[in-house]
């Protein structure tokens, strides 16, 4: 039997419930469906690893391009794809939610919202205007009980806004607001994950691991549910491409494609 977009829905639902999992980023099919032979139990897109993918920078991929992305990875494999979404590709509320309107349609389990501008002058958007838009992206999703799981993004320690109680302040108003998981990418230290994971609870927490140095389990003793990688699969696999392609290119040498991944071996994973 198919797994249906339903089942995918509730089983990412499920996931949050208790104890803390890995959410890896795959940036293509490939990548995906490489995931999930590997055994992870649900996937995330990363906005960064797709952009590099077809030639643009992050933040850089159109409404467009974005859903047929998330569309072409929830139909690749038989986990739940969690959606970065960014910023809804909209400043006001009401596009928003259109936008997260036609983002439940490409079969994802669940989607995240940033609470960043693109605007160094001003970073984060005002407050209320932030609130607003998760209120508009829980409407949207509800508005044929979906099912879609939403997680709020606060970006101040991204953006260079790093004050904790800040952050702590708008995901609380962002889990009133209607998030179902709360996201502070950019945190790093086991007392800024602490905090968070009390101040939001019982709401689940994404942590993205980044330079914090935790493994899995010292993450979930922290009391974290899920855990990210953002672009980081994305950027190690560019590492390799582009140590082979300068040694070619500067030394008209061969002998960094000797470290690539077997080929039998990929064609017997994918076969």
């Amino acid at each position: 039997m198919p797994v249906t977009t339903a089942d995918k829905r509730a089983t990412f639902r499920t996931m949050h419930e208790s104890g803390c999992f890995i959410l890896p980023n795959p940036w293509d099919i490939g990548s995906a469906r490489m995931l999930q032979l590997l055994g992870f139990k649900a996937l995330a897109s990363t906005s960064a690893g797709f952009a590099w993918s077809i030639g643009k920078a992050d933040n850089h991929i159109t409404l467009d391009d974005a859903l047929r992305h998330l569309t072409e990875l929830c139909g690749a494999v038989d986990l739940p794809v969690n959606a970065d979404f960014e910023g809804g590709f909209a400043h006001e509320p009401e596009q928003v939610a259109a936008n997260i309107a036609r983002g439940v349609q490409t079969g994802v389990a669940g989607l995240s919202i940033e609470d960043s501008t693109g605007d160094a002058k001003a970073p984060l958007y005002e407050r209320g205007l932030a609130i607003a838009r998760i209120k508009a992206a829980r409407a949207a999703i509800d508005a044929d009980n979906s099912g879609v799981l939403l997680t709020a993004r606060c970006e101040g320690f991204l953006v260079g806004c790093d004050d904790l109680d800040m952050v702590i302040d708008r995901l609380n108003a962002y889990s009133e607001a209607g998030a179902d998981c709360l996201y502070a990418p950019g945190i790093k230290t086991r007392e800024q994950i602490s905090a968070i994971v009390k101040a939001v609870h019982p709401k689940p927490v994404n942590l993205l691991i980044g330079a914090s140095g935790l493994s899995l389990k010292e993450a979930e003793a922290l009391g974290v549910r899920r855990i990210s990688v953002g672009g980081s699969l994305a950027r190690t696999a560019w590492a390799g491409f582009m140590r082979s392609a300068r040694e070619m290119a500067e030394k008209g040498t061969f002998t960094e494609l000797a470290s690539g991944h077997p080929a039998g071996e990929l064609n017997r994973l994918f076969g």
